[in-house]
């Protein structure tokens, strides 16, 4: 791996370690997990990958393939964020050392396997990193642990306002089964392939434009979602506390059908996504479960219509790239991945038409957005086990 090589070239000696994290991809459950939804996901066969040695000074230098400048602080003095590549690192250090002790830091070099946008590659980042500080200060943890320190690392730290959807699918997954997860309470089902179901691979098609969630219209959305519940329950008579308290889950969906044409256009939108998804989300297992990978794929489809016209996100080259994929014969079903807000689209496609599936889409996004030749791309994927399948 390049990560390996750098690594010598940096410190004129081979790494003791390689750390490992997929990214993700959920076909049905999107911008759900914030207010306690349900999801489902997979981990796939591309990801993160950290080549690192301990320190025993407690010193951390982390360098990345895909960003400029080397990132260095201490296990006890991590500090405030800096708005760099490296916050979510120190963010990982941050919320591993209030649960255990850290006396051992490291260095490392931290390599990409797909462009970045979409796949979930701060939760990858995150975990990744989290493995190799764990394993150098001979820390083990469970799954459910692991996806919490993540999570936090990301929400209080770096400051987005996630759930717990990409580090549950990142550690929980399984190869060849569905992650069907609740993130109200972590119940959780991984829901095998059943040998009936037609075959399938994962398709990314990445749109050329990459982002940062910090930065998008991620967190308006998800206070939009929030504001609507908080007038909800005010219109019902529910009782209510803080407005960051506020929680879709705990509002019934005949109380959102009840009032929701009182609410603002935008808050409505956010809730119809929110309410609809959920319902896709437990149709989506069933159809899994039955092996119909059609009916789980027309859901997909249903829920990437949902996240552009009412959760209101995508940009022009994503929403461009999720109409081809409607239109294109052995595409079963897909949608934006990640937040929506550029980067990446997510297939489950025909392994058998996956050539003419890459040429079609290809040549039709790329006459829509021909500046986008070199930097579009296409990739073929498969599930694959999470950082805690050997936990």
């Amino acid at each position: 791996m390049i990560c390996e090589e750098r690594f010598y070239e940096i410190y004129n000696r081979d790494a003791e370690g390689i750390a490992f994290s997929p990214y993700r991809i959920c076909p049905i459950g999107a911008h759900s997990d914030h207010n306690l939804g349900k999801i489902t996901g997979f981990a796939i066969n591309a990801g993160i990958h950290i080549a690192y040695r301990p320190k025993q000074n407690g010193v951390i230098e982390m360098t990345s393939l895909q960003f400029p400048k080397r990132a260095q602080w201490h296990v006890k003095e991590v500090g405030e964020k800096t708005g760099d590549w490296a916050d979510y690192l120190r963010g990982a250090t941050w919320a591993l050392a209030k649960e255990h002790p850290l006396p051992v830091g490291l260095c490392g070099v931290i390599e990409g396997s797909l462009p970045i946008g979409g796949l979930s590659s701060s939760a990858a980042v995150i975990l990744a990193f989290l493995d190799a500080l764990m394993k150098v200060n001979g820390i083990t943890v469970s799954p459910m642990e692991l996806i919490q320190i993540a999570y936090d690392a990301e929400k209080n730290y770096v400051g987005v306002n996630v759930g717990t959807l990409d580090q549950s699918c990142e550690v929980l997954g399984k190869k060849d089964h569905l992650l069907y997860l609740d993130c109200r309470d972590n119940q959780y089902e991984l829901i095998s392939t059943v040998p009936a179901m037609k075959p399938y691979k994962i398709a990314i098609f990445f749109s050329g434009l990459e982002h940062s969630l910090a930065g998008s219209k991620y967190n308006m959305r998800v206070d939009e979602l929030r504001s609507g519940v908080y007038a909800l329950q005010a219109f019902s008579g529910m009782e209510y506390g803080k407005f960051n308290e506020a929680n879709a889950r705990n509002v019934p969906y005949e109380t959102y059908l009840e009032y929701k044409d009182r609410l603002p256009k935008q808050w409505a939108k956010r809730c119809e996504h929110w309410y609809t998804e959920f319902r896709r989300v437990e149709a989506g297992a069933e159809a899994w479960r039955r092996g119909d990978l059609e009916e789980y794929g027309r859901l997909s489809f249903e829920s990437g219509w949902s996240s552009i016209h009412n959760w209101e996100s995508g940009a022009p080259e994503q929403i461009r790239l999720y109409e081809i994929m409607r239109e294109t014969d052995g595409i079963y079903g897909g949608r934006f991945s990640g937040a929506g807000f550029k980067g990446c689209c997510m297939a489950l496609i025909d392994p058998a038409k996956a050539e003419s599936i890459a040429e079609t889409v290809e040549q039709k996004y790329l006459k829509a957005f021909p500046e986008m030749q070199g930097r579009y791309s296409f990739h073929l994927c498969e599930s694959a086990d999470g950082v805690g399948a050997g936990r």
